[in-house]
C-alpha cells in the first residue's frame, strides 16, 4: 500500500481476485478471466498485472487448490479472507482517477463482506474523498475566465461529484 493506506495497482488486482473467489471456487483461468473482465469494464484493458498477481496469491498462501486434480478450482484460505478484508478497508486516494474509480467499484461490489461498522467507515472514507475532490475542482472554477469550455467541463465534473456525494450520503443512511 501507499503511505496513505491506498492501494497500489497490483493490490487492486489482488482485491478483485480475492473478492471474486469469496463468491465461490474457480479454476485459475476462470478467475483470471473474471478479474480481467471486471477491471476491463471499469478501468479499461490497460492493466497488464492480472496473471502474475493471481499466481502470486497461490504462492503467498492466500488461495489454495481444492484438490490434486490437474487444474483444480482455487479457494480462499483464512489468510486470504483476512487479506481481502484488509484491502477492502484501504483508503481512496484523491483525485478520483480511473484507478480510484476501480477501487471504489471493487469496494461497492464486495462491501457486503464487511460488518456494518466497517461498511459505514468505508462510506465515510468515500464521502471524505468526494468532499476533497469538490474542493479541488472548485478551486479551479473561475467564472470570469475566458476558457468557457474548460469552465463548462469543470462545472459538469463538479455536478458529477455532487451527485456521487449525494448518493454516498444516502447509502450511508441505508447502511
Amino acid at each position: 500500500m501507499f503511505s496513505d493506506n491506498s492501494l497500489l495497482p497490483k493490490e487492486t488486482i489482488r482485491l478483485a481476485a480475492l473478492g471474486i473467489l469469496s463468491e465461490g471456487q474457480l479454476v485459475y483461468a476462470d478467475l483470471a478471466n473474471a478479474v480481467r473482465q471486471f477491471i476491463g469494464r471499469i478501468a479499461g484493458p490497460s492493466i497488464e498485472l492480472t496473471g502474475p498477481s493471481i499466481e502470486l496469491l497461490r504462492y503467498e498462501g492466500l488461495v489454495k487448490p481444492v484438490s490434486d486434480a490437474e487444474d483444480p478450482p482455487l479457494a480462499l484460505t483464512d489468510e486470504g479472507r483476512r487479506e481481502l478484508l484488509t484491502l477492502l478497508q484501504a483508503t481512496v486516494r484523491p483525485p478520483l482517477t480511473d484507478m480510484s474509480k476501480l477501487v471504489i467499484a471493487l469496494k461497492m461490489r464486495f462491501l457486503t463482506l464487511l460488518d456494518s461498522d466497517a461498511r459505514c467507515d468505508q462510506i465515510d472514507l468515500l464521502i471524505d474523498a468526494c468532499e476533497t475532490e469538490l474542493v479541488r475542482l472548485s478551486d479551479l472554477r473561475n467564472p470570469k475566465a475566458d476558457d468557457v469550455y474548460f469552465q463548462d467541463w469543470l462545472n459538469h465534473d463538479i455536478n458529477l461529484v455532487d451527485a456521487r456525494l449525494a448518493w454516498l450520503r444516502d447509502l450511508r443512511v441505508r447502511i
